[in-house]
């Protein structure tokens, strides 16, 4: 497995959430929230995946994009999810739900195809009393892969279900 590109970024999480879409898709974000997907903390469409946050502030993100699928490492994280994504474009972007244009580090170029999305999650629980500050912390691992359904590999620990 090799890594083609990693990104480490401070997104603006408005309204707790975030988003990966390919930059020429408008796809209605507010379909995507439903109860199910706010519990799994991830909402799915087409060409846009919304990843929810633990704050409503600047949250640190990695994301990188992998030839295969990586290596499942999942004890250190508190919540790990898996879906399926388009790109239609071949630009993609990591951009805030209230951002306007994303800075040019968010954007990035994947071959139209289909793709898979791996979101790690930790630090969810370790937020201030005001909730404005945190250690959680949020990965995006993206590979070339068959769309296929959305899972949970690891579920927070407590959760209902």
């Amino acid at each position: 497995m090799t890594v083609l590109h990693t990104t480490e970024l401070e997104i603006f999480a408005d309204y707790f959430q975030f988003y990966l879409q390919d930059e020429a898709v408008d796809e209605d974000w507010g379909t995507f929230w439903t109860d199910e997907t706010v519990e799994r903390m991830l909402a799915v469409g087409d060409c846009s995946v919304g990843i929810a946050t633990a704050r409503n502030m600047n949250v640190p993100v990695v994301l990188s994009v992998h030839d295969e699928a990586p290596e499942a490492d999942f004890g250190e994280w508190e919540l790990v999810n898996e879906c399926s994504f388009r790109v239609r474009s071949g630009q993609m972007m990591l951009i805030g739900c209230t951002e306007g244009a994303p800075q040019e580090r968010a954007r990035f170029s994947l071959a139209p195809g289909s793709y898979r999305l791996r979101v790690s999650y930790v630090g969810l629980d370790d937020l201030s009393d005001d909730g404005l500050e945190g250690d959680d912390f949020y990965r995006l691992q993206i590979w070339p892969g068959p769309f296929g359904e959305t899972r949970t590999l690891k579920e927070r620990a407590g959760a209902a279900g």
